[in-house]
Formats: structure tokens, sequence, C-alpha cells
């Protein structure tokens, strides 16, 4: 079937949208039809440093309704509402225990530009497919039971489709990976979608103090109406320092989620006895964090690693829409709408921090 798609044809340049061809269903895909996908750094990071070949459509924050289903398919059917997170195998020690963000087929199901026996979702084959198992910068997608959740139908689509990755991935930091208790004090670096989903969460489970450290006014001030205590610049002066104004002890848990080396390495210095590290922003290739090894073995601390906010979309996500429908995680505020085709001027908005979130609308 035809499709129109956003096509990432070299890096740093701006998408294209043609039309493709879009291959059949097999027995174990599922077609939706997109009505929202949400514009991710990563979607950036990718057209811009390659980690499939170009030409591509990327796009992995799809939410839509189910098209037509493969003849193994059993989880959804035509006219379902669903929203279209990562692709995990299911079968691996990793899925088995609950941490699908960890599968062991999570490079080549998610990155590997193609269907697993190497052959595109597009007709003619020159264009990478299956970016997360969706290609969902597209008017139509094929995906995956594993990547799919249903949705209630009172949720728009607009709002589901961040959820995908960028709110769980840094809610699900505060609530899983890291697993903040109550009364934990919280430092989170970075004030875009997945650092502001942090703010919130820490809120939502009763953390105290909260700090964001961020270099735009409007993000720190947002971040205080979302539940931060405090915000901090971090071009104002050293950031240690006024972290430990706040909390003279220090930081029990610091989610670096702005990818910024420098921002990661200065944690080290305001973090409390026994402090954890939680590294979700992605910087340049090649980086290396340096770590103190005095300062870890005398006080304890840990660094670890967080993909997809350690989250298991099928479980996960309806918590995260139940603390919504609360009023507990007011993510929608993060969002602005553009219709599909102007894409690139969302991304150029998104870029100069104009927005915060981009959800792209197909009708």
């Amino acid at each position: 079937m035809q499709i129109q798609a956003a096509i990432a044809k070299r890096p740093g340049a701006d998408f294209e949208i043609e039309p493709l061809e879009l291959t059949e269903p097999r027995d174990d895909e599922i077609l939706v039809r997109i009505k929202a996908v949400g514009l991710c750094h990563t979607d950036l990071g990718v057209r811009d440093n390659p980690v499939l070949p170009l030409p591509a459509v990327l796009g992995h924050e799809g939410a839509g309704v189910v098209e037509k289903v493969g003849a193994g398919v059993a989880k959804v059917a035509p006219g379902d509402r669903v929203l279209i997170s990562f692709r995990s195998c299911g079968v691996c020690a990793k899925c088995r225990s609950g941490e699908p963000a960890y599968c062991a087929q999570l490079l080549p199901m998610n990155f590997g530009g193609a269907r697993l026996d190497g052959a595109s979702s597009f007709v003619g084959g020159g264009v990478a497919s299956n970016f997360f198992g969706q290609s969902s910068f597209a008017t139509f997608a094929l995906t995956y039971e594993r990547n799919l959740v249903k949705l209630p139908p009172e949720t728009p689509f607009a709002v589901a489709a961040p959820l995908a990755c960028g709110v769980q991935t840094g809610a699900g930091s505060i609530l899983r990976a890291l697993n903040c208790p109550p009364g934990s004090s919280v430092a989170v670096i970075g004030g875009g979608t997945v650092g502001l989903s942090a703010v919130m969460a820490a809120k939502a489970r009763g953390c105290a103090p909260i700090v964001l450290i961020e270099p735009l006014e409007s993000r720190r001030t947002l971040a205080l109406e979302l539940g931060a205590t405090h915000a901090i610049d971090p071009f104002a002066g050293e950031i240690a320092p006024a972290v430990r104004a706040v909390a003279p002890a220090g930081m029990d848990f610091v989610l670096e989620a702005s990818g910024a080396l420098a921002a990661a390495q200065a944690a080290f210095g305001y973090m409390a006895t026994r402090g954890v590290l939680g590294l979700v922003g992605v910087p340049p290739g090649g980086s290396q964090l340096h770590v103190p090894l005095d300062l870890a073995i005398t006080f304890g601390l840990s660094v670890r690693g967080v993909i997809e906010g350690d989250s298991d979309p099928e479980t996960f996500i309806p918590e995260l829409l139940a603390l919504h429908k609360a009023g507990r995680l007011p993510f929608d505020r993060l969002i602005t709408t553009f219709p599909f085709d102007h894409i690139n001027a969302a991304v150029a908005a998104q870029k100069a921090g104009r927005v915060v979130k981009v959800v792209l609308l197909m009708d």
C-alpha cells in the first residue's frame, strides 16, 4: 500500500516527505494507521549520527488505530486504539524477568533498519525500516505485538504518543530504574521531556527536595510548576555549591538526562553518601566518564545506565496513564502539536528550546 513518510536521507538534512510503498503485514505483523507520533531527540540523533543506513524512516513514539493484523496476531484486532513503544523478543532471560528494555535482541529489533531476516518493510528495499520495530514517521507503520499497548478510549493520541519513549523513560528512571523512595533527594540534569517527566515522577513518589539543573529559564520555571522544589542555572556558577546549598549532605539520586558529559562529571561533587548517578542522556559517541574511585569507594557511590526507564510498557504505561488521569503526572503540559508535514519546523522549534515535546499529528 502507498503511504506518506518523512524520510531522513542525509545526516543533518531536513526530513523529506515522500510516498513509499509499504509491504503487506506478515503473519506476526500489525498494520497501524498512525494518528500521532512524538518527535524524540533519539530520532534526530540517529538521523545526524546514523546507526542504521540512510535513507531511513525513523519515528518511535507512534499512536494510532490497528488497520490489519497478520494471521498469527492475537493481542489486537482491527479498530483497536494503540500506542507503539520499543520492540523486544519476549523469550530471552531479561524479557522473561520483566526487563524487556534489556532484551537480548534489543539492537537488531530496534536499530537494525530492517526485519530480522534483513528484508525492508518498504517495497524495493532502498529505505531502511523497522526503527524501534515501527518507523512511525509515516501515515502507516508495520509493528509487532510486543510493541503495542492498548489505549483507553478517552486517551487522545497526541497525549499518548510521548509515553512510548520520552515520558516512559523519564518517569521510569525515577519510579523503576532508580526506584527513588519517598523522602529521598533527587537532582535532575536537563529539562527536556525525559528530565521534566522525571521531575513529575519524583513529585508523585514523594521525593524532596527535587532540584532541576537546566540552562533555559522557561524550563526552570515550568519545572517549579510541575513539582521541582528548586531550579538551578548551570551557567550561573559552580553547580555543586548551588546544589549543596539546597541539600548540604548531597543528593541521594542524580539523573543525568541532558547527555552533557561535563554535567554528569560534576554530579560526583554533590552526591550524598550511597548516592546513585543514573545516566539516561545520550552523550556524543566515544564519551568517557571519569569515576573518582576514592569518592566512590569512601562514600559508596554508584553509577548505572538506564534504557527506557527499565520499563515494561505493557504494565508501566497503564500505570503512567493512571497517574496522569489522577492529575499526578501532568505530562500533557509538555506537548506542542504540529501537523505532520511541518516536521522540519517542529524540529527547529524543539532544537531552539521554544517547545519541550513535539507531537506530530497526521490529521
